[in-house]
């Protein structure tokens, strides 16, 4: 609640910009005007970031594909060697109910079958061509990290988002600053393009690799410049802002 986006709006007349008008719409139809299939895409790199999302969206969505760092932590709940790989362990109790709660309400909640792995994590600045191998995502080698989705990841996730109708994507499926870890996401971006469902890029980092990977930003139908807010909307939170444009 702070003063320039609360108690101002309280003491003098108000009213939402285009933008804000803009995205509030878009968010109301990720959350109150769904049209389905609703498939989700969420990545980036910690699952504890999302946490709420995810738990609000086994209500709403009816696909959640995960990718990026976060993957490893639902891949290590079910058992599997994620070696060095991005990984909570104080998250894994709360993955695995997510889990159980996603079968049992009917979500369909998609994990990575392939990984590209490799010892070193790679040179973000001179891009030097990275040492990687593909291996099936329960059999990561103890002494390699998990950077991006495999090549049959890729092709299944496209596949689950071709007849969506909603589709909302927040966080990149891997390091994609790296050329050689970049084909997932670009990917995923890619997917939603050739969909002709209605598309949400939300995130920072979803928002910029898009861009990084040469996509017209029009082709999506939407990319949300409300950050971590947006997100916090779709986790069925109040946000304060918007509570004193209401009043």
């Amino acid at each position: 609640k702070h003063a320039s986006v609360f108690d101002l709006p309280a003491r003098l007349p108000h009213a939402a910009g285009y933008l804000i008008a803009t995205e509030v719409g878009v968010l109301k139809k990720l959350t109150d005007e769904v049209k389905r299939p609703y498939v989700v895409v969420l990545g980036g790199a910690k699952v504890s970031d999302k946490l709420a999302v995810i738990d609000e969206l086994l209500g709403k969505a009816d696909r959640i594909l995960i990718g990026g760092g976060m993957a490893y932590t639902f891949l290590k709940a079910l058992g599997h060697e994620v070696g060095i790989s991005l990984l909570q362990t104080d998250q894994l109790e709360k993955v695995t109910e997510y889990m159980e709660r996603a079968k049992k309400t009917g979500v369909e909640l998609v994990l990575p079958v392939d990984v590209l792995v490799s010892t070193d994590f790679p040179d973000l600045k001179g891009k030097t061509p990275a040492d990687f191998e593909t291996v099936d995502a329960d059999k990561i080698p103890s002494d390699k990290e998990g950077l991006d989705i495999g090549p049959r990841t890729r092709e299944l996730y496209a596949a689950k988002i071709a007849d969506a109708e909603t589709v909302f994507w927040n966080g990149p499926v891997g390091v994609f600053e790296h050329p050689d870890y970049a084909h997932g996401t670009k990917a995923v971006a890619q997917a939603l393009v050739d969909s002709s469902a209605f598309t949400v890029v939300g995130g920072g980092d979803s928002a910029a690799a898009v861009r990084t990977l040469g996509f017209d930003e029009n082709a999506f139908g939407h990319i949300s410049t409300g950050g971590g807010a947006s997100l916090e909307y779709l986790e069925g939170k109040t946000l304060p802002g918007l509570a004193a444009l209401e009043g």
